[in-house]
């Protein structure tokens, strides 16, 4: 019996422990954030926002890979040449994800009014408090997350020029790959048969 009791709290500690070590690692490369998310079981489904165009009421909604995502911002949305900002400048740009989202990046950057790159500081923040400060002069700047416990709920991003707007192309989800469904397929055929 003292055996067991040992066992018990060797596994509760475990479990703690991992809980605590849980953690978001940041990426600024695409390339390394795509080849640790397909180490990690999951490959990536984009959002490039090519079919939006125009002023967008808060809510706005889209999916991709099966992520749905929620977007808002103070002043409202717009969207242009495939890139998808608020509708004024200095404003926080959200997007609220489901169902389950491990992994999320995105190219983020400054532009102006027109949609001109503008260089300039930019600001991601997660829903847990995670966040990366970085400079951008182009389109193709990269930030990425992977989150090695709870799911991720939300990405912002804001910028520090009172006349700059936040602003992303293409955002990257983590889906599950062909081998973590099929996983999940049979473990429910055999929970299924248990019943």
């Amino acid at each position: 019996m003292k055996f067991k009791s040992i066992s018990t709290v060797a596994l509760l500690s475990a479990a703690i422990a991992q809980t605590a070590s849980a953690a978001i690692i940041n990426f600024s490369s695409i390339s390394v954030w795509t080849g640790f998310v397909a180490g990690q079981g999951y490959s990536v489904a984009t959002e490039d926002f090519n079919s939006y165009n125009g002023f967008y009421n808060n809510g706005l909604s889209g999916s991709a890979g099966g992520v749905t995502w929620t977007a808002s911002a103070p002043g409202d949305l717009y969207a242009d040449l495939g890139y998808m900002s608020t509708n004024w400048a200095n404003s926080t740009l959200t997007f609220n994800l489901s169902p389950n989202v491990q992994g999320v990046g995105g190219n983020f950057f400054v532009t102006d009014i027109n949609f001109n790159i503008l260089p300039g500081v930019f600001r991601v923040d997660l829903a847990d408090g995670s966040a990366f400060i970085g400079f951008t002069a182009t389109t193709t700047d990269f930030v990425g997350f992977y989150s090695t416990g709870a799911a991720i709920s939300s990405i912002s991003v804001s910028v520090s020029d009172p006349v700059g707007y936040g602003t992303v192309d293409n955002l990257y989800f983590t889906v599950p790959g062909p081998g973590a469904i099929a996983l999940l397929g049979l473990a429910g055929l055999v929970s299924r048969r248990r019943r």
